[in-house]
C-alpha cells in the first residue's frame, strides 16, 4: 500500500483558487466570503468539497490560513495534531489566554462554511481589533481544528481533544477506508505521534472558548433572526448495527423459513424513529449495507449506523436501552442475532455563564437586546474543549436550516452583524480584566 506525503503544504491544488477582490475591505464579511470561496477549492474532488484530516488537502488548507493569520497580526503555526493556529501575545507572560476556533476540515459534499466561516470569522475579529490599536489585557490564539467532523477515520473531535489534553493512544489503531491507520497517516503528514501531548493547552492558562459557526438547523430562519446565542450541545453517540441472519435462494426459500437479515435491520430502523420521536432524542440512521448484495439473494448479514442524540446524556441512554431491547426482540422473532459496537460518545454540554453573557452583549450591540437562544443539536468542537475551559458560540442564520450539503448558504450581511457581535464580545470580556 502507498501512503503519500506531503513534504511543501500548499503545492497540491485540486482547482484553481479564486482570487479576492480588490475592493474588499480587510476582515469585512466580503473578505470572508471570499476567502470561504478559495478554501472550496481546497478539495480532493473537483466540483464537490470534500476536505479530510491529513491529506494534501489539510496541508494547503493550513498554508493559505497561516497566510490569512499573519495579516491579521497573529503569529502562524502548526501544532502536533496539524490544527492550524495562530497567537497574540498578551501583555505578560503568565497572560491568560482566549480561544477563538472552529473547524477546516469538511464531510464528503459539504457546503463552503460550516467551520471554516468560524475560523475565518475569528482572524478577521483579531485583525480588526489589531487595525484599531486595540490592547487586550489578555493573550488570543484562534484555531483551526484540524478534524471535526471524522470522516476519514470514524472519530469526530480528534484535533479539538488533542487541544484539550484527551487524546487517547488507542486511536493510532484507528484506519480509514484504505487501511491506511492513523499513526501512518501522522508520519506521513509529517506529525510525530510521540509528541502528540504537545498540542494540549494547560488548564491554567486558558481563560475561556468562543466559536462563532452557523446554526445548521432552521430556527433563526424561523423567527427571522440572524443571530442566536447557544445554551449547550446535545449529548450524542454512534453505532455500528448489525443484523445477522442465513443468506437463501429468493425464489426458493419460503417466506416461513427466511431469515432476512435486511427486514430485520429496516423493522429496527422504524422503531429508531418511533422510539427517538416518543422520547425526545434524535436518532438518525445514516448507512446501511446488505450482504451479499445480490438481487437474488436473500441479505444474510445488514450492516448499519446509529446516531443518538438528546438534551441530557440520561435521556439518549435510556433511548440507548430502548433501542436494544427492541433490536433483541425483532432478532428472536426473525430468528435473527443482533449486535451492536460503540464508535463515539460525545457528553452533553452548557455553556460557561459570563461567556454566554459576552455573546448575548455582543448581539444585543448589534440591535438585537433580547436573542434568541438555542440548544445545538450538531455536535461542535467546543465539545471536547469543555473538558478543558468554559465555552460559549454564536450562531449565524443559514439559508433553510441547510447544512453538510453543497447548497449550504448564508447571508452576508448577517456575517457583518456576527463579526460585530464577535468582536463586542471579545471587548466585553477584556473589560472584566482591564
Amino acid at each position: 500500500m502507498t501512503v503519500p506525503r506531503y513534504v511543501a503544504p500548499g503545492v497540491v491544488a485540486s482547482a484553481s483558487s479564486p482570487d479576492e477582490p480588490d475592493d474588499a475591505v480587510p476582515f469585512s464579511a466580503q473578505e470572508i466570503l471570499a476567502r470561504c470561496d478559495i478554501l472550496a477549492t481546497h478539495s480532493s474532488r473537483v466540483g464537490a468539497i470534500e476536505r479530510s484530516y491529513l491529506t494534501a488537502e489539510h496541508a494547503r488548507t493550513n498554508w493559505t490560513v497561516g497566510e490569512w493569520m499573519a495579516e491579521a497580526g497573529l503569529e502562524p503555526w502548526q501544532d502536533a495534531a496539524g490544527n492550524q493556529r495562530g497567537t497574540l501575545a498578551g501583555p505578560a507572560d503568565d497572560s491568560p489566554v482566549l480561544l477563538l476556533a472552529s473547524h477546516l476540515d469538511t464531510v464528503p459534499g459539504a457546503g463552503r462554511y460550516d467551520g471554516i466561516l468560524g475560523t475565518l470569522m475569528a482572524i478577521a475579529v483579531v485583525g480588526r481589533l489589531e487595525s484599531k490599536g486595540v490592547e487586550l489585557p489578555f493573550g488570543v490564539e484562534v484555531l483551526g481544528f484540524a478534524d471535526e467532523e471524522g470522516t476519514r477515520f470514524g472519530r469526530t473531535l480528534l484535533g479539538s481533544c488533542a487541544v484539550a489534553g484527551a487524546w487517547q493512544d488507542s486511536w493510532w489503531e484507528l484506519r480509514d477506508a484504505q487501511g491506511i491507520s492513523l499513526r501512518t497517516a501522522f508520519e506521513a503528514f509529517g506529525l510525530d505521534p510521540a509528541r502528540i501531548e504537545e498540542a494540549a493547552l494547560p488548564r491554567e492558562k486558558v481563560l475561556g472558548y468562543l466559536e462563532a459557526h452557523i446554526e445548521q438547523g432552521p430556527l433563526l430562519e424561523d423567527a427571522d433572526r440572524a443571530l442566536g446565542v447557544v445554551t449547550g450541545i446535545m449529548g450524542a453517540r454512534r453505532f455500528d448495527l448489525t443484523m445477522i441472519g442465513e443468506a437463501g435462494h429468493a425464489g426458493g426459500m419460503p417466506y416461513g423459513r427466511r431469515r432476512d437479515a435486511l427486514l430485520g435491520a429496516s423493522e429496527l430502523v422504524t422503531a429508531i424513529e418511533s422510539l427517538s420521536r416518543d422520547n425526545g432524542a434524535i436518532g438518525t440512521v445514516g448507512r446501511m449495507q446488505a450482504y451479499p448484495g445480490a438481487a437474488n439473494v436473500i441479505p444474510g448479514r445488514a450492516e448499519f449506523s446509529l446516531d443518538l442524540r438528546a438534551e441530557t446524556d440520561e435521556l439518549r441512554d435510556r433511548v440507548w436501552d430502548l433501542v436494544q431491547e427492541h433490536a433483541d426482540k425483532i432478532a428472536a422473532a426473525r430468528g435473527l442475532t443482533f449486535e451492536s459496537v460503540e464508535r463515539h460518545d460525545a457528553r452533553a454540554t452548557v455553556v460557561g455563564d459570563r461567556l454566554a453573557q459576552a455573546i448575548r452583549a455582543g448581539i444585543a450591540a448589534t440591535g438585537d437586546p433580547d436573542p434568541l437562544e438555542l440548544l445545538s443539536k450538531a455536535g461542535h468542537d467546543a465539545m471536547a474543549v469543555a473538558s478543558l475551559t468554559d465555552y460559549a458560540m454564536l450562531f449565524i442564520r443559514c439559508g433553510g436550516g441547510i447544512s453538510h450539503h453543497k447548497d449550504e448558504s448564508v447571508i452576508e450581511g448577517d456575517v457583518a452583524l456576527a463579526l460585530d457581535a464577535f468582536e463586542a464580545a471579545v471587548l466585553d470580556l477584556a473589560r472584566d480584566l482591564a
